[in-house]
């Protein structure tokens, strides 16, 4: 990851005013309030993750980006990972969430802890702290929780809430279980501002209104005023939140989605997106982002920009050696570069994925091979030739390789040695056509 500089450096009057630029802020308490705060002694702040994945996903990555920027400013996070939230799960817009047996939400939050504290400093005089929900809200009574808590909402204000409005609205409707999660989420900021001084949390923009049942709860009952703020959400090309919910997410763990396919992730975005993406998901100086920016418009062949933005997050989330690994494996499959042998079998089965064929039964696969195959027979099953004799001509022309060696009998057979990591066999039309056998 750049060198991280200070906001003054860069040419900001304010933390919260950089954090704008970077498009990182959507709605906020008292911009003056809140500015102040973030440039004045250090405070505490959280943010909430449920755990109703096992994996966190680049939408909870912009969170973790702005607690880092505030980390890094001073301030000290708190990460709370909701033991209790996450069985229930915050109102969906598009409908009532499963509930997951506690079992499985327990093992989830272990998992996304260890996921936070691979981002977040969890060492030094502003660690992370990590805490869960559960842990305050199992010891209350259901008489507990409606007297202290409950009798402090007020209908009115609860139904008028976004997510809550639109959800009455619709076919399904709305449970109590879900209505009840903002009064929760209040109860949350409250015990975090009464056990640790937090007097600042950060969310999502689809979150205001659970953000706001806290601010209002801690004036009403406290005669305090705290700050929030929310970021934008995160879109596709057609609008989509990057989300589990819509079937799309891009997984920060590693068994979820390979650092290989999370860099090609990045490395794949439209120029278009360059300028917003290098300012919310890096911490690029703002002189090293309009440079970038100059260079893409100027030659956008190059993929400057693409290539930085992809380092630079994939190494935030995976670390170095990851995004190197990465890297060197899309090289040295197209050869350009690299060793192939020297490619580990997570990461080749991870970066071959996408070279699988139709299986004839509506899936895909890797074509079965083994060593005596012919290499023009692998190379058809494959799918980078209709027939045998126009894999020939090929390999007579010069133009087939074998793990990017050139073939240069057409008559060649598939060796022991030939299958990488014991599995795969990789064939070559070109310089871009590529397929692959498996031997099992």
């Amino acid at each position: 990851m750049a060198h991280v500089m200070d906001f003054r450096q860069a040419g900001f009057d304010s933390l919260l005013e950089e954090l704008e630029w970077r498009g990182l802020v959507s709605q906020s308490t008292d911009r003056e309030q809140l500015a102040s705060a973030l440039d004045g002694e250090p405070i505490t702040y959280y943010c909430g993750f449920d755990p109703t994945a096992a994996s966190l996903h680049i939408g909870n990555l912009v969170q973790l980006i702005n607690m880092r920027h505030l980390q890094l400013a001073g301030h000290r996070p708190i990460a709370l990972v909701g033991g209790a939230t996450g069985l229930i799960g915050d109102p969906r817009q598009s409908g009532e969430r499963t509930l997951n047996p506690k079992d499985v939400v327990a093992g989830w939050a272990e998992r996304l802890k260890a996921q936070i504290g691979g981002i977040l400093e969890t060492s030094g005089p502003n660690a992370v702290r990590f805490v869960s929900n559960y842990d305050w809200t199992a010891q209350m009574s259901v008489i507990d929780f409606l007297r202290d808590v409950g009798k402090n909402f007020r209908l009115g204000t609860m139904l008028a809430k976004d997510t809550v409005a639109r959800r009455l609205n619709s076919e399904e409707g709305i449970s109590f279980t879900e209505f009840s999660y903002q009064v929760l989420q209040g109860n949350d900021f409250l015990h975090l501002f009464d056990e640790y001084g937090c007097t600042l949390e950060l969310g999502g923009s689809d979150q205001w209104g659970n953000l706001t049942s806290g601010l209002d709860l801690i004036h009403k009952v406290r005669g305090v005023d705290v700050n929030v703020f929310t970021s934008p959400i995160i879109t596709d090309a057609q609008g989509k939140k990057f989300g589990k919910s819509e079937g799309n997410a891009v997984w920060l763990d590693a068994t979820m989605l390979s650092p290989y396919k999370f860099y090609q992730f990045w490395i794949n975005r439209p120029d278009a997106e360059m300028e917003s993406l290098l300012k919310a998901f890096t911490f690029l100086p703002k002189s090293e982002i309009e440079r970038l920016i100059e260079q893409s418009q100027a030659d956008p062949g190059a993929r400057e920009a693409q290539k930085t933005l992809a380092w630079e997050v994939t190494s935030f989330v995976h670390g170095e050696a990851a995004t190197q690994a990465a890297i060197d494996a899309s090289a040295a499959l197209f050869g350009r570069g690299g060793d192939l042998g020297a490619i580990d079998a997570d990461t080749l089965e991870s970066v071959l994925e996408g070279f699988k064929v139709a299986d004839g039964q509506g899936g895909y696969m890797f074509p079965q091979g083994g060593p005596g195959d012919r290499v023009i027979d692998a190379a058809v099953q494959a799918g980078l030739f209709k027939s045998g004799s126009e894999a020939r001509r090929a390999i007579k022309s010069g133009g087939v390789y074998l793990n990017n060696a050139r073939v240069e009998d057409d008559e060649a057979v598939l060796g022991q040695g030939d299958f990488l990591a014991g599995r795969f066999a990789l064939i070559r039309r070109g310089k871009k056509a590529l397929g692959v056998v498996e031997h099992q």
